[in-house]
């Protein structure tokens, strides 16, 4: 039996499966990753992406973390990929009890799934520091400057997590229950190097811990199966049944 086909029966087999990626889930969406050779972390600013990215660089030049923001951050025109799409499938099967995303895109939302939880926030949600007014992505991508309050001209800050910040206390509890409890976890696109998120997969008792992702993992060892390879064309082959 190839890797293809213990992944099919696998989830054939159980109807608690937990997925939990990363970036190389929307790299197929043309959304770059942060790590790889073309991700944002290589390309030139006049900061570190890592800082620019900060709760406090936020705070010191806001100008600046937008000027970054929008031009990175917010890949708008993105679609969902095969991915995104089976794993909504997979979902309405009664097969995927949860998705755990660190992600900020929003796309696992845009394919159809329902039980998402987005670790790092969205950048669909965005809200005055001021009074609290809601914003969606559009209203950001269109500002110029820094975005302001239309109505009380306080600061808008998107509600994702920067460095520095620590993860919303309520999602991480559901992540750390759904995994706790999923037979199956299936781990994607993602290097597994970025914490606390990382450090989640501790909590995962199940039958089988699969890792689909093109580069090594910490996780490797002690997996079930590993796949390596995109985690779209992995999911394409795989039958809603």
């Amino acid at each position: 039996m190839d890797a293809a086909e213990r992944l099919q029966q696998l989830i054939d087999e159980n109807d608690n499966l937990v997925f939990f990626g990363g970036a190389g889930v929307s790299t197929e969406s043309g959304i770059p990753d942060f790590r790889s050779v073309d991700g944002l972390y290589r390309q030139t600013y006049d900061y570190p992406p890592e800082e620019i990215l900060s709760h406090s660089f936020f705070m010191r030049n806001p100008e600046y973390f937008y000027k970054f923001y929008q031009d990175k951050m917010l890949s708008l025109d993105a679609v969902p990929n095969a991915a995104h799409r089976k794993l909504a499938e997979l979902e309405q099967a009664g097969k995927i009890r949860a998705v755990i995303t660190q992600n900020i895109d929003g796309l696992h939302q845009m394919a159809g799934s329902r039980k998402v939880l987005e670790l790092h926030g969205s950048v669909h949600r965005n809200y005055c520091m001021k009074c609290g007014e809601f914003y969606d992505a559009a209203y950001m991508k269109r500002a110029e400057g820094v975005p302001r309050c239309e109505k009380c001209g306080g600061m808008i800050k998107p509600d994702v997590v920067l460095y520095e910040e620590s993860l919303d206390q309520k999602t991480l509890q559901e992540a750390v229950s759904a995994i706790s409890r999923a037979q199956v976890l299936i781990v994607g696109g993602t290097s597994l190097v970025v914490y606390p998120a990382a450090g989640l997969l501790q909590y995962f008792q199940g039958r089988a811990l699969v890792v689909i992702n093109k580069g090594a993992t910490s996780a490797d060892q002690s997996a079930d199966l590993v796949i390596n390879e995109p985690i779209g064309q992995v999911l394409d082959r795989i039958a809603v049944r």
